[in-house]
């Protein structure tokens, strides 16, 4: 094969994955290059696995074997290569049989095999091969191979099997269901999960920089490990010392007699790349990476953290940082403080995810002022690799974490944040403050693109997922401290009860602006005995009309209040119903407001939330309500898949555009026709026209009662109506209309698509836009509003993320300002908002569904009392590589040049 006949490399179909036990490696497609890996992987398989495989004795492989197996042509023949530490431990292949159909097959090294590389192989391959046009795989394999028969039924597809000649054959599609993802959602979360309880749970410790000179960083670590009580082994690492804080140096982790699960650095950046290497060779699990000199200092570190990621993953080890303050178990079993923290926080019932390191330092300190207490705690510094993805991924299954703290300065992922954090949301709650919400802005140091989307779609990301979304830390910890002792509460109505009539009316007012209801309010004497503010609370809590209660308690003079808190703290702990209190302005879960906790937390569950003010607890309340409301009535719903979609015939008019315009671009009416169609939505016909006897015949064509309409973009949809002719009758009347648009705009100008229409009319109706976009980086986004100028100078549309399901359509119609004028506003008739949420879901599961669609416009819908008229639609496809295969495919977000922030 000659240099000019060499097939195109697909190196989007590189990525670096997680194997079942939560070690990386590196999937790739093949390469001639490889015959010398192939050669020695071989080597090391053994007998009985190469006759699994071929199905006969073959010790080695000929020449001729290796160049078959080397040299693809990424079309038909197709092969992936899985290494680790710059070996070959897996090879998997498919080559094309007859058209849409291929066989697969795979060879796993045996020292890596019951690690979920067969299920990797196939899944890549299968996504390689849908984008190939293949629709079917075939298997042959031995019936006492078991661990490979399973390997094709565990992936989600309907398998079929025969045997013939003692040979099991089994065919499936390959097209992705919903099985099929929630096989693969299952097995990200397990490596995923397993990848970070390593971190959390290590047997031992090695610190790699640490010194014996006070308030270095290496000494703090081992000072915070010690003083800790850290419950495994701790190994200190200075080549130029013999001791260090009493504890015998190594040279090197490879000298250390033990094995050693996480590595903490704190050397030089220039020196990072040299331990990596170290600590692969000793078989180090992960690296958290104090070190800081790397993407926050320019374009010189970033090349440096591009390549510490890169080496790290191809030998197998998980990286927190670098930049990072470090990570933080406070379960006494476990006990580490890996971090620049000097204090361990409490124990308590939240897991927090931060990546700067000076606020960590910030959160830490405020975590002990409030006494909310913490299970685990990490900064993840520049966040390199392991991310928040991957920590709600652990906290889903980690029992003693019932509420996710996260701040987050960039995601990395949105489509697989907001996957992961939907399924959380359900388990628990997860309390978010995102910064640059405005700029959308990317701190130095975070190496990922920003988000072209606009920041109401992030928003509505957040809230489709029930993440909790609060706008500054002392929210964050105002909301968590409430989620993490008090019960959910049922609904919005709110009683309060208090000995400051003030107060009262300050909490009221505070909790009609939140949206809560306020069905109770119990006004009690200034000096209040314990006795009274007890009844008071349980005649609150035991009313059927009451969701939540604010309890409101200033001390008259030269009184504790200690009897008192005796009441909250009795109360909180048997209500079903949350309890929250300004007591004596106190912030966090003061002691007298604890109930004791058996599973060793600071605080258990039934303590009594305080706050500083009366204004902060029920603001705090209302972000708790609006959680409870999603989990009633949003968390649980499904998807729509509509029944009346022809996605085949959908993909194939993309497939054909793109062969005759391989760089996209707008698509024509027709086009735009076919493809709405093939998702039941059906275009108003119209005809360009150019003269009046064109107009006059589009008319007759059409049978009459039609409009005429100037379609320049500077008069598209404008509210007076003035570029429009409606309900033209005969040939005379168009030709008035003629004459009077020509006066009022002037001569059609095709060069600047200006130009008339003629359309036949449609019903009276509301007017409203449905669009979608695709973001390279957060994917699709469907947005609504009303037409018309008006809605875009004042931004009045609803954003949702796709999929979607029913709630999600009729929340976003019901929640721009103008919905009013499709439900009877002043005496007008209620319009079909059913058809009006069909549409919204339709688009938006085209736009999901295609990926090369990078926008689409329902430009103006009429909404009448039945149906609704679709008039005008654009829509634009561009040619995408890689097609959203996050979706499809396990892999790591990649550290490459391109993920660099503009």
């Amino acid at each position: 094969m000659t240099s000019q006949d060499a097939p195109t490399y697909p190196a989007h179909w590189t990525a670096d994955v997680l194997l079942r036990d939560g070690r990386t490696a590196h999937i790739r497609p093949v390469t001639p290059d490889d015959k010398e890996l192939l050669v020695e992987f071989y080597a090391r398989v053994s007998d009985e696995s190469k006759y699994y495989r071929f199905f006969s004795p073959m010790p080695v492989l000929s020449e001729k074997d290796v160049d078959r197996f080397t040299e693809v042509d990424y079309v038909d023949r197709v092969a992936f290569v899985l290494t680790l530490r710059g070996r070959m431990i897996a090879i998997g292949r498919y080559d094309v049989v007859r058209a849409g159909e291929a066989e697969v097959a795979f060879l796993v090294e045996d020292a890596y095999q019951g690690r979920g590389i067969g299920q990797l192989l196939l899944e890549h391959l299968a996504q390689a091969a849908r984008e190939r046009g293949v629709q079917r795989f075939v298997a042959e394999v031995l019936p006492d191979n078991h661990r490979m028969i399973q390997t094709f039924r565990d992936a989600g597809y309907k398998v079929a099997s025969g045997y013939e000649d003692g040979v099991i054959s089994l065919e499936f599609p390959i097209e992705v269901t919903d099985t099929a993802i929630g096989v693969l959602a299952a097995r990200e979360h397990e490596a995923e999960a397993a990848s970070i309880h390593r971190f959390f749970n290590p047997r031992s410790v090695a610190i790699i920089g640490a010194s014996r000179r006070q308030e270095t960083v290496g000494q703090l670590i081992v000072r915070n490990l010690v003083t800790g009580d850290f419950t495994g082994r701790v190994y200190v690492v200075n080549p130029n010392t013999t001791a260090v804080s009493g504890m015998p140096a190594y040279k090197s982790v490879a000298e250390i007699p033990g094995d050693v699960d996480v590595a903490i650095v704190a050397v030089p950046a220039e020196a990072v790349q040299e331990v990596v290497l170290d600590c692969a060779a000793k078989g180090v699990h992960g690296l958290v990476v104090i070190s800081s000199g790397f993407a926050e200092t320019g374009e010189e570190g970033r090349r440096r953290q591009r390549r510490l990621v890169g080496l790290s993953r191809s030998y197998g080890l998980r990286l927190i940082g670098p930049n990072a303050l470090g990570i933080i178990n406070t379960d006494p079993q476990v006990s580490i403080n890996a971090s620049l923290a000097p204090t361990m926080p409490p124990r308590g019932r939240a897991g927090f995810f931060c990546q700067s390191g000076a606020l960590g330092s910030a959160i830490l300190e405020k975590v002990n002022n409030r006494g909310l207490g913490l299970t685990t705690f990490v900064s993840a510094g520049n966040r390199a690799d392991v991310s928040g993805n991957d920590l709600l991924q652990y906290w889903e299954e980690d029992e003693s974490t019932e509420v996710v703290m996260m701040y987050l300065e960039s995601i990395g992922n949105p489509r697989k944040f907001s996957r992961i954090a939907r399924r959380v949301s359900l388990r628990k709650p997860v309390v978010a403050v995102r910064s640059g919400r405005t700029t959308q802005g990317v701190p130095m140091g975070q190496m990922v693109r920003r988000i072209a989307a606009p920041p109401q779609a992030v928003d509505a990301m957040f809230k489709q997922a029930g993440i909790i979304q609060v706008d500054t830390l002392e929210d964050m910890f105002d909301v968590a401290q409430l989620l993490a002792h008090q019960p959910l509460p049922r609904g919005r109505r709110v009683a309060i009860v208090g000995n400051s009539d003030a107060l009262g009316l300050l909490a009221a007012d505070a909790a009609a602006g939140v949206g809560l209801a306020v069905n109770k309010q119990v006004a009690l004497p200034a000096e209040p005995s314990p006795e009274d503010f007890e009844d008071a609370l349980d005649s609150a809590i035991d009313d059927p009309d009451v969701d939540a209660v604010v309890a409101v308690y200033i001390p008259p003079l030269n009184v504790s209040g200690d009897e008192v808190a005796n009441v909250l703290a009795a109360v909180g702990e048997q209500s079903d119903k949350p309890l929250v209190t300004s007591f004596l302005g106190a912030e966090g879960v003061p002691e007298l407001l604890r109930v004791p906790d058996v599973a060793g937390s600071t605080a258990g569950r039934g303590s009594v939330p305080s706050y500083s003010s009366v204004e902060s607890a029920v603001r705090a309340l209302a972000k708790v309500v609006e959680y409870a409301v999603w989990l009633r009535n949003d968390g649980p719903a499904e998807f729509e898949q509509a029944d009346a979609a022809d996605i085949v015939a959908a993909r194939r008019l993309v497939q054909d555009i793109l062969r005759r315009r391989p760089a996209g671009g707008e698509l024509e009416r027709e086009e735009v026709t076919g493809l709405l169609a093939a998702y039941g939505v059906e275009l108003w016909p119209s005809r360009a026209v150019a003269t009046p006897e064109e107009a006059i015949a589009a008319g007759a064509e059409f049978g009459w009662d039609v409009v005429l309409k100037a379609t320049a973009d500077h008069l598209r949809e404008r509210p007076d109506q003035a570029h429009v002719v409606q309900h033209i009758l005969g040939a005379a009347e168009m030709s008035d209309a003629w004459r009077f648009l020509l006066e009022a705009i002037g001569e059609p100008d095709p060069a600047h698509r200006t130009g008339f229409v003629v359309q036949p009319n449609a019903r009276p109706g509301v007017p409203v836009t449905i669009r979608t976009s695709e973001d390279p980086l957060f994917g699709p986004v469907v947005s609504f509003g009303m037409a018309g100028p008006l809605s875009e100078l004042v931004g009045d549309r609803s954003y949702r993320i796709p999929p979607l399901t029913k709630r999600d359509a009729a929340a976003m119609v019901r929640e721009v300002k103008a919905a009013p004028l499709l439900f009877g506003y002043r005496g007008a008739d209620v319009v079909d908002v059913e058809e009006v949420e069909r549409l919204v879901r339709r688009v938006a599961q085209l736009q999901n569904d295609l990926p090369q669609v990078s926008g689409i416009e329902l430009g103006l819908v009429l909404v009448g009392l039945e149906g609704a008229a679709v008039l005008t639609a654009s829509a634009r496809i561009d040619p995408v590589d890689d097609p959203r295969s996050d979706w499809f495919v396990r892999r790591l977000t990649a550290p490459a040049a391109d993920t660099l922030p503009s």
